[in-house]
């Protein structure tokens, strides 16, 4: 199969979901999630050679795209981190990150753990699933944002609790993963797997990130031409990502190191937009720009493949002769839907009671922080391959439920997202006015 062919038409395909999903009124980002699944069906429909070419090069294409595109996502959200908002909310978004997370993850493995005592399956299950409810996806939300130029209380603190979400989730997850781990192989619990390797992950990403962001900040001033300008951003956010990724091919304790791409690449775009001198807010307020209308068609891409690999997973799953029966895992995926929804929900809303947001925030905010994508199935993808949760189907069912609920997430919570921005006033009308403008008056 001709590659930049096969790219070219899933860019066009993608383009013109955007006119079809306009039209009742959903947003871009399930257009494309339904481009890429209808391109998986045809692959599958299609069983000759190039039906198995054509599953190839979207599997191929989705590891790529996807890795560089969650860098370019960090970065934007990294450039809405001004030292100004960070101030003025603070504790405050720390504290609605937390509860949003931990009460996912508390209201999944509590419900879980219940229901795997009742099927009889590995308690390991419902530890891994709870650590990987803590990720929020933060590429629809910030495409649903840019969409419709969204902007107003609600923005403001939904992208740095997205951001933080990312951090505190790395944590959730390699501390549950290391319990399951125990619980598995029914071996001692590690300090270094369980506390250390956590801390060294987060903090290693953060660093790495400020390093390139300073970096990128003194390399930039050597070019005045706005091409360049986008040459060095590109490239800064490229290395982050690429560091990360080499970074964790290093194993400790038998395991490999989980430096986060996106809090390093949120890092650069935070030390870019914070550092820079009152005289060259113009040049970065242009650059954030430049890279804005660049990446478009990588974030399209992304959700066409995202669409796509989700298809072609559980297929392959479903075809699995290791998962031997599929009522437990339907009763698991139901229950993993509706636990870290409410648990989700219900965390922002205590969080925004505690902190005294308006009620407009404290409504919706639980709302827009329910897709989940690439993080989860990058969590799931690394507990299918080790080796304790081979057995019993641990990571087989693990990842058949992720792949399922990201499904379902990314599908309806785009759309939620828009509502719920809608309701609170922050997409502006026919006329370009915010409602929420007369609502604070």
């Amino acid at each position: 199969m001709n590659f930049v062919l096969f790219l070219g038409i899933l860019l066009i395909l993608g383009l013109i979901s955007t006119r079809i999903v306009k039209i009742v009124k959903l947003p871009n980002v399930t257009g494309y999630l339904v481009v890429g699944l209808i391109a998986c069906i045809l692959c599958l429909l299609l069983d000759s050679n190039l039906g198995t070419d054509l599953k190839t090069s979207l599997s191929r294409m989705n590891g790529f795209i996807s890795t560089i595109a969650l860098g370019f996502i960090a970065l934007s959200i990294g450039e809405e981190f001004k030292l100004s908002k960070i101030k003025e909310y603070g504790s405050k978004i720390m504290l609605i990150t937390f509860l949003q997370a931990f009460l996912a993850v508390l209201f999944v493995d509590v419900a879980l753990i219940i229901i795997c005592l009742v099927l009889s399956l590995d308690l390991s299950i419902a530890l891994c699933l709870g650590a990987i409810a803590a990720a929020t996806a933060p590429a629809a939300t910030l495409m649903v944002i840019h969409q419709y130029k969204a902007k107003g209380p609600l923005v403001d603190i939904l992208l740095p609790v997205v951001a933080f979400d990312d951090a505190i989730g790395l944590v959730v997850f390699s501390i549950s993963v290391s319990v399951a781990d125990s619980i598995a192989t029914k071996a001692p619990i590690s300090f270094i797997s369980f506390l250390l390797l956590p801390l060294i992950e987060i903090i290693g990403s953060i660093v790495v990130g400020s390093l390139l962001g300073f970096l990128m900040h003194i390399l930039i001033k050597f070019f005045k031409s706005r091409n360049n300008h986008a040459i060095v951003i590109i490239a800064f956010t490229l290395l982050g990502v690429g560091i990360c990724e080499a970074l964790n091919l290093i194993q400790v304790n038998g395991r490999n190191l989980e430096f986060s791409n996106l809090l390093c690449c949120m890092m650069i775009g935070a030390m870019y937009v914070n550092i820079a001198k009152e005289n060259e807010l113009n040049i970065v307020n242009r650059d954030v720009e430049l890279i804005d209308r660049w990446t478009p068609f990588l974030f399209m891409l992304f959700f066409v493949l995202s669409g796509a690999h989700l298809g072609i997973a559980s297929e392959e799953i479903i075809n699995s002769n290791d998962a031997k029966s599929i009522i437990p895992i339907l009763v698991v995926f139901i229950a993993y839907i509706l636990m870290r929804s409410l648990g989700k929900y219900t965390g922002a809303f205590i969080g925004c009671k505690i902190t005294k947001r308006d009620k407009h925030i404290t409504n919706y905010l639980g709302i827009t922080l329910l897709p989940q994508a690439g993080v989860a199935i990058g969590m799931a993808n690394q507990i299918s391959k080790m080796e304790s949760f081979k057995v019993n189907n641990i990571g087989n069912i693990v990842v058949a439920v992720t792949l399922c609920a990201t499904l379902v997430y990314e599908i309806v919570g785009p759309l939620l997202t828009k509502l719920s921005l809608e309701k609170a006033g922050e997409i502006p009308d026919e006329n370009g006015l915010y409602p929420y403008e007369n609502i604070v008056q």
